[in-house]
């Protein structure tokens, strides 16, 4: 069963929400999409799981159904999945994120750490000098004439909607382990998850490089669940080295899909819902139990 609802912040800004499954069961399953700027993209994800637990997803504001005009930081957007789960009536939520929404679930686990049921990290968050090893593998993967037109559609100050779509296909195809299906990917993408807020981008951009999460991994690795899991792409044109060493510095396991890029669940369905069941599967049934459990650790 799918419910649909609009939340109002603190701040009176109104956040745009969906839930698959049987909402009433805890703790429930919040997919953080990526971005920044983007509406949320994990409606094909959240029926890999909606029997296990109900999934939430919403999109993040300034977004999508979620329009809003204002600074955008780290700050707010953790307020606002804190703010979602107080209206969803959830204590504490398993988060899965993506992208940048596995770095917004970072910075949500350090300021509230005791809402955090388990944690999976889907490819992201990147640390270290890796943004380098990033820009060459795209450049290997694009012809010349490609990185020549992206590069004119980038300066342009105003875009037409047929250069903005040109513009996402080209930054997003090689995302992709098959760059034929990854064209297609990219294209439908481009027309899907729109209108991107390049002001919420560039504004969390600024403040994740002046403050990046590297300098925060013993406090947060500190502020970790029980359960937590890496999962990546092992043909994301982002280097996987990234991923193995935010594994290291947090001592949690991490898991490569090989065959996928930066979206294991188009191009490795089969692995990445396999994946997805058992990480959630081991988490929300421990975790009812935990909270059932009288003093002598018996239901």
């Amino acid at each position: 069963m799918e419910t649909r609802g609009l939340a109002s912040m603190t701040d009176e800004a109104r956040i745009r929400w969906v839930a698959l499954g049987d909402t009433p069961r805890k703790p429930p399953v919040v997919l953080l999409h990526g971005g920044p700027g983007l509406p949320d993209y994990l409606g094909g994800v959240a029926p890999m799981i909606a029997d296990l637990a109900p999934v939430y997803r919403y999109d993040q504001r300034g977004t999508g159904g979620s329009p809003w005009q204002g600074r955008h930081t780290f700050a707010r957007h953790v307020d606002d999945l804190a703010e979602l789960l107080d209206v969803w009536d959830a204590p504490a939520a398993v988060l899965i994120g993506h992208s940048y929404g596995a770095t917004l679930a970072g910075r949500f686990c350090m300021a509230h750490p005791d809402r955090v049921a388990a944690m999976l990290l889907m490819c992201g968050p990147f640390v270290g000098e890796w943004r380098a090893g990033d820009r060459a593998e795209r450049d290997r993967r694009m012809s010349a004439p490609q990185q020549e037109r992206l590069r004119a559609l980038q300066q342009l100050p105003h875009r037409t909607e047929d250069q903005e779509v040109e513009l996402l296909t080209l930054s997003w195809f090689t995302d992709h382990a098959d760059p034929e299906r990854g064209w297609h990917w990219a294209a439908q993408g481009a027309r899907q998850r729109r209108p991107v807020n390049w002001l919420m981008n560039r504004e969390l951009g600024e403040e994740g490089r002046a403050d990046p999460l590297d300098q925060h991994l013993d406090e947060l690795r500190g502020c970790l669940p029980a359960r937590v899991e890496i999962l990546g792409g092992a043909d994301d044109p982002r280097p996987l080295s990234a991923l193995e060493s935010l594994a290291l510095r947090l001592d949690v396991p991490l898991t490569r899909v090989d065959g996928a890029g930066h979206e294991p669940w188009l191009e490795q369905p089969d692995a990445a819902r396999a994946h997805l069941r058992g990480f959630v599967r081991g988490t929300v049934g421990p975790w009812r139990f935990d909270r059932d459990a009288g003093a002598d650790g018996r239901p």
